[in-house]
């Protein structure tokens, strides 16, 4: 395998990890911008809770604009970059704010190699649960030394229907191993593992 394959395989799989984690349902706040008293205003729509534009600098926020939304980047308070064009927020412009993944989650699925990343995510798709429904985590991969390689993560996802608690089991053999338990507050319960061969 020449460099430039190799290479091309590495962007290949990571433009498929964006590509999943892109189409990842509940992965913005809703809601609407208002000027309040010369101060721009994030109204949740789910929470009617009100929050300061600042909170929101740098996110990647969309306006809906002529019937489409308009992704960009807060740059400055009422301002919106979108490529290399300056978006200024209307009064009660309707907008989608992305969240931000649930910090041990993210650790996580940076950690794992492709096929469980894959597994893992359209595992937890399937049972109508999106990373973004991250309420707690706790990754014992952040407190591991890299000669002590075998533990248990835990996650629990809320989707306003169901909880779902997910065990991460991982072991240091002679293979990497991942064992994934996912159990509803139903009951219902399933479990993936994967062996996946050391690469040199």
């Amino acid at each position: 395998m020449t460099l430039l394959s190799a290479l091309g395989g590495s962007h290949m799989k990571n433009q498929l990890r964006h590509q999943l984690l892109s189409k990842q349902l509940r992965a913005y706040t809703e809601g609407i911008f208002e000027n309040i008293n010369d101060q721009w205003v994030f109204f949740d729509e789910e929470t009617d809770e009100a929050y300061p534009l600042e909170e929101y600098m740098n996110n990647e926020i969309s306006i809906y604009r002529n019937n489409r939304w308009r992704k960009g980047t807060l740059v400055e308070d009422g301002k919106l970059l979108s490529g290399k064009e300056i978006i200024f927020i209307q009064d009660e412009d309707q907008v989608r704010i992305k969240k931000n993944l649930q910090y041990s989650l993210e650790r996580l699925l940076e950690e794992l190699q492709d096929d469980a990343f894959f597994q893992f995510i359209t595992t937890l798709n399937s049972m109508d649960f999106s990373v973004y429904d991250c309420i707690y985590g706790y990754n014992q991969l952040s407190f591991s030394s890299s000669a002590q390689l075998t533990g248990t993560n835990f996650f629990i996802f809320d989707n306003a229907d169901y909880i779902c608690s997910v065990h991460h089991h991982f072991y240091e053999t002679s293979k990497d191993r991942n064992r994934f338990e996912f159990t509803l507050n139903t009951g219902k319960r399933m479990v993936i593992e994967k062996l996946l061969k050391n690469k040199d």
